[in-house]
């Protein structure tokens, strides 16, 4: 199927399957005219693509897990797609401890500001008159 096609059945635009194939993740024939096609099975790969990317793997660890689907008996294959996703889960708890600070941190400034807003729209107390 040529780019348009596999492009309207995984909803991928060319633009990003083009760029799939720069990175190695996706790979085409070409026709004499430089026309790009793609097997049936690209349409799977492309999905598993996409949900790669969706849990916010980029492109080049999703490069590395890749070949554990392309040669999934090659243990040597198998213990490196293992360290890189080993690696990211590590990234991104990283990344989740530093959301949950980040978020205990604009809690503490949102207490703040309720407690001001509040003291800002209570009507001040009667004025005393001197004696």
């Amino acid at each position: 199927m040529r780019i348009g096609e596999l492009s309207k059945r995984t909803g991928v635009t060319p633009r990003s399957l083009r760029y799939y194939e720069e990175q190695g993740l996706l790979t085409s024939s070409r026709s004499g005219a430089g026309q790009r096609h793609y097997a049936d099975s690209a349409v799977q790969r492309v999905s598993l693509i996409r949900q790669l990317f969706d849990a916010g793997m980029s492109s080049t660890v999703i490069a590395t897990v890749l070949p554990c689907v392309d040669v999934p008996r090659d243990l040597d294959v198998a213990e490196n797609t293992f360290s890189a996703m080993m690696h990211e889960r590590d990234r991104i708890d990283a990344d989740i401890a530093h959301l949950l600070e980040t978020r205990d941190a604009l809690d503490v400034l949102i207490r703040a500001n309720s407690r001001h807003r509040a003291e800002l729209s209570t009507p001040p107390g009667p004025a005393t008159q001197p004696a």
